[in-house]
């Protein structure tokens, strides 16, 4: 009886690009395939791309060469959204045998278990106008939660975002068969789920049902104790929406919220849906139900236009917010988009220069936010080991901490002391 074929999964990009991964992985072995982390070994390799900016690009052509350097002979199959917006610059890489677009990603495994062998590389229908199917995906991967796919494209259409190219329009499944999906994770022994979309907030576009409907009957699962709001757009952050987190004990005070600019002339210019003002009253808002929320916000520098004021006004936003974290993206011309075409470029070097003044700001705002915490009591759910005998986890408000290794509290939440800092913002806990 021949070994059955071995098969390696290479993600980049978002947590939607991970839940479907896993899926796709799932399909694979209940076939029949064997698992390996090792691409060296794989006579299969699978890679989920990822288009947001150039690098991710990069990362991805330099991924798949890599793959069959290692493995010249496995057969590489290439999706997500790269795959979807440049699938012959994707086939035009030495090794690669199929490329399938977004919509194709639920038939990957077929396609590739159809095949004998290396073909060269095949395009199957990266035509974004049928973008109206939805993937239902949830990741596994992780022992103590799982991401839950609820929502998949978007209508909004900003100016520097192919996204809407990549995926399509805003579309999702019904409420009830995401809480058959929620019950599924939860008898797999999973605490927690991060419930996670391209543009989550906007929740029920194609079954007319609301983002709230699905928090509330996702709250009623059992077996789940935790629930995480991967991303969502400010004007989607509805006093409802926090209204239902503050009142849930499964809901916890973890919200990451868009910002991009906080000057309003360059929210104009990027075609955001809210104003500076709008973007305070919802951190406001948030802290007035959770005040020990973790706040994460997404920033945009060098946008075409952006000039030193509008960075300032940026920068003052932001320090008087005081969020928890900031990802910090440097401004990166999507081709297609009407961004690329506006003037007023932004140099590399003051974008860099910018990134590393907001960057500085994070690390301050980060640790000012996990220092407050010292000394408090707070429950952990601890993941795994690392290779220096600790386990890691976080408190409800994302506070990510470390503590000697007991397998028996893997998966479990504990409560503990928080203690102190290390020098790269750990947090130390002590168990009670």
């Amino acid at each position: 009886m021949p070994a059955p074929k071995k098969v390696s999964f290479h993600t980049l990009g978002c947590k939607l690009n991970f839940s479907e991964t896993a899926t796709i992985a799932r399909q694979f072995e209940e076939g029949g395939y064997l698992r390996t982390r090792h691409a060296a070994e794989a006579d299969i390799c699978v890679v989920n791309t990822c288009a947001v900016t150039e690098h991710a690009e990069k990362k991805c052509r330099n991924l798949v060469r890599r793959l069959h350097r290692d493995a010249p002979d496995a057969i590489i199959a290439v999706t997500g959204c790269y795959a979807q917006l440049r699938p012959e610059e994707i086939a035009a890489i030495e090794g690669v045998d199929l490329v399938l677009s977004n919509r194709d990603k639920g038939t990957l495994f077929d396609r590739v278990a159809a095949l004998g062998g290396k073909s060269g590389a095949r395009i199957y229908s990266c035509d974004t106008t049928e973008l109206t199917n939805f993937f239902a995906a949830f990741s596994t991967g992780e022992r103590t939660r799982a991401f839950l796919k609820v929502q998949d494209g978007c209508d909004y259409k900003c100016a520097y975002c192919t996204i809407h190219y990549a995926r399509g329009a805003s579309r999702n499944m019904p409420v009830a068969d995401l809480v058959r999906e929620a019950e599924r994770i939860a008898a797999s022994d999973r605490k927690e789920i991060v419930i996670t979309g391209i543009n989550t907030g906007d929740f029920g576009r194609s079954t007319g049902e609301r983002f709230p409907d699905l928090l509330r009957a996702l709250d009623r699962v059992e077996g789940i104790e935790r629930y995480r709001i991967s991303s969502i757009e400010p004007n989607l952050l509805t006093d409802e929406v926090i209204d239902i987190c503050t009142a849930s004990p499964k809901f916890q005070p973890h919200f990451h919220i868009p910002l991009q600019s906080g000057s309003d002339r360059i929210l104009g210019l990027m075609r955001r849906r809210y104003r500076s003002e709008t973007f305070r009253d919802r951190i406001e808002a948030v802290r007035r139900g959770m005040p020990d929320a973790f706040i994460g916000v997404d920033v945009i520098v060098g946008f075409p236009g952006e000039t030193d004021e509008d960075f300032e006004q940026t920068y003052a936003l932001l320090e008087s917010l005081s969020p928890a974290y900031l990802h910090v993206f440097p401004f990166s011309e999507r081709p297609g988009t009407p961004a690329a075409q506006m003037p007023g470029r932004v140099r590399d070097d003051v974008k860099t220069l910018r990134a590393e003044r907001l960057g500085t700001l994070c690390t301050t705002l980060h640790r000012r936010f996990c220092e407050a915490y010292v000394g408090r009591t707070a429950e952990v759910l601890f993941e795994g080991r690392g290779n220096d005998g600790m386990m890691y986890g976080y408190t409800d408000n994302y506070i990510r901490c470390k503590a000697p290794y007991d397998r028996t509290l893997v998966n479990e939440l504990c409560p503990v002391r928080l203690e102190g800092l290390d020098a790269d913002g750990m947090v130390f806990a002590s168990l009670l």
